[in-house]
């Protein structure tokens, strides 16, 4: 079967059909290098092939499911592809989930095999998994090479449907319990397609140093090897060593989350590297600073895009930083093709100006959540015309230029003394102060206003600034219902594995009394 470059307005294609075409025009090309090992296309679809025919061979069948929980591995890439190409569903967990977590997980996917390092097996040790559950260590002193079909071996041929499940992603949990967000094939060939115009290709030499569980790195992961480019694998973030791959590899891609950005732009060798080679960068996944956006475009060659939007698809946005210097404290507009509106709390849409529950849809949009069907009948909002939109629980605003500026998760909005506090505002102020480098605020409790917010903070290394002194220093610049009930110093902010700041445990941690 042939299998062409695709064209913004292609048919659907499988994406292990590209990789296999991939093969067969430039097999002896590097597609994936990690820790100082190549594979080729040729090789990589060779062991794609091994692990499809040894899950065949294991009894499985299309739309069955599997799950890996591992750290980044050419493993772990060709396990998932040899799955897609099987048919089958993956779902990607994350290896610090709590091993409860994780088990509830692996039940709610009814996963049949799962896929795991060294490092997860031994976390499981000892847990009760379920019954009809198999365990496979990919580690390098696993099970992998005994369980993989023999060399050479062919599965029998699928033919994908692009309606069926993908992937199964598991939300972080950062607001609750994780939900599994259903991802079609359609819906990851629509990303692969909209990262033609990104410049992704067989020349794209993409560094990934996310872990691939996220859907933050799937959207550079995969578009980069079906489209024939060079995937370089971090399985762990470090600062120096992102920017000596980077300059070693001329690496023309990277997608990286705001304190990736931040770490590698404070590395006091930052200015020494030769990051010339650099065409696109691309941020995600959390708030990104306006200083540290303007900062990564002064210093850092290549073009910068912010994109916001939800792993559960619906309408993204796009904020190409270089062409935008003024509306770096916005988020982009909607990418073409993609529809979002403002609602209030009645799901009614609010008037222009106003601010909003943000909603979207576009083409590439999930299923639902896994075998929860209330849970994503509460995710869905309908417009007059009974169109589909996905609820973002972000709350925001647009410009008079169609720029939209986030304002707050709609949980994490403060209702103090019936006034509306955006926490966001708040940390805006605080990141002016020379001596802090990041904050998060957040409601606690208070007998006098329901909530009151509070400030956790890390500030520059020697500091001697006050709690009492910043608080107030920030207050003298707010509103008298945004005025900050206490001020916490932190050496760091708690955060998910992808850099997202749980605000979750900062109210659970916070144990002052406040008025």
């Amino acid at each position: 079967m042939s299998v062409q470059s695709p064209s913004p307005d292609s048919p659907f294609v499988d994406l292990t059909a590209m990789i296999r075409q991939r093969a067969a025009e430039h097999g002896a090309r590097a597609a994936v290098i990690c820790e100082g090992e190549t594979v080729t296309f040729a090789a990589l679809d060779a062991l794609i092939d091994r692990c499809a025919a040894a899950l065949q061979r294991d009894g499985l069948v299309p739309e069955d499911v599997v799950a890996i929980c591992a750290s980044s591995s050419i493993h772990y890439g060709a396990v998932f592809f040899g799955a897609l190409r099987a048919g089958l569903a993956v779902a990607p967990l994350s290896p610090s989930t709590h091993p409860d977590s994780l088990v509830g997980m692996l039940e709610n996917s009814e996963a049949q095999i799962l896929f795991a390092d060294d490092a997860v097996c031994r976390l499981l040790a000892g847990v009760t998994l379920p019954p009809a559950l198999r365990v496979i260590d990919i580690s390098a002193a696993g099970q992998y090479d005994a369980w993989l079909a023999p060399v050479g071996a062919a599965p029998s041929h699928v033919q994908i449907r692009p309606e069926w499940a993908f992937n199964i992603i598991y939300s972080s949990g950062t607001t609750g319990a994780p939900k599994g967000i259903v991802q079609s094939h359609a819906m990851r060939y629509a990303y692969t397609l909209r990262s033609l115009e990104r410049g992704y290709g067989p020349d794209a030499v993409t560094l990934i140093a996310t872990p691939l569980y996220s859907n933050t790195t799937l959207v550079s992961f995969f578009p980069t090897l079906a489209l024939g480019g060079t995937v370089v694998l971090m399985p762990k973030f470090d600062a120096k060593q992102y920017l000596e791959l980077a300059e070693r590899k001329r690496v023309t891609h990277t997608m990286l989350v705001p304190v990736q950005y931040q770490r590698i732009l404070g590395h006091p060798d930052f200015d020494r590297y030769d990051l010339s080679s650099f065409r696109a960068k691309f941020c995600t996944s959390a708030p990104f600073a306006a200083n540290l956006k303007a900062d990564a475009v002064r210093r850092w060659p290549g073009k910068l895009t912010e994109f916001y939007g939800m792993t559960e698809g619906g309408a993204s946005c796009e904020l190409c930083a270089d062409e935008f210097p003024d509306k770096l404290h916005t988020v982009g507009r909607p990418l073409n093709g993609h529809e979002m509106r403002l609602i209030d709390a009645d799901g009614r849409e609010v008037a222009a100006g106003e601010a909003g529950e943000i909603v979207g849809r576009s083409p590439a949009m999930m299923t639902g959540y896994y075998r929860q069907p209330d849970k994503t009948a509460q995710a869905e909002w309908y417009d007059g015309d009974g169109r589909r939109f996905i609820r973002t629980g972000d709350v925001g605003r647009f410009d008079e230029d169609g720029f939209l500026v986030l304002m707050d998760r709609k949980k994490d909005m403060i209702i103090s003394g019936g006034f509306n506090i955006y926490p966001s505002d708040l940390e805006q102020v605080l990141a002016r102060h020379p001596e802090v480098v990041e904050s998060a605020v957040v409601g606690v409790p208070s007998p006098r206003w329901g909530e009151t917010p509070v400030a956790f903070v890390t500030l520059r290394r020697g500091s001697a600034l006050t709690a009492d002194a910043l608080a107030d220093w920030t207050n003298g610049q707010l509103g008298k219902m945004q005025r900050l009930a206490d001020v916490v110093i932190v050496d760091a902010l708690p955060r998910s594995p992808i850099g997202k700041v749980l605000k979750r445990e900062l109210r659970e941690r916070f144990s002052g009394e406040v008025a």
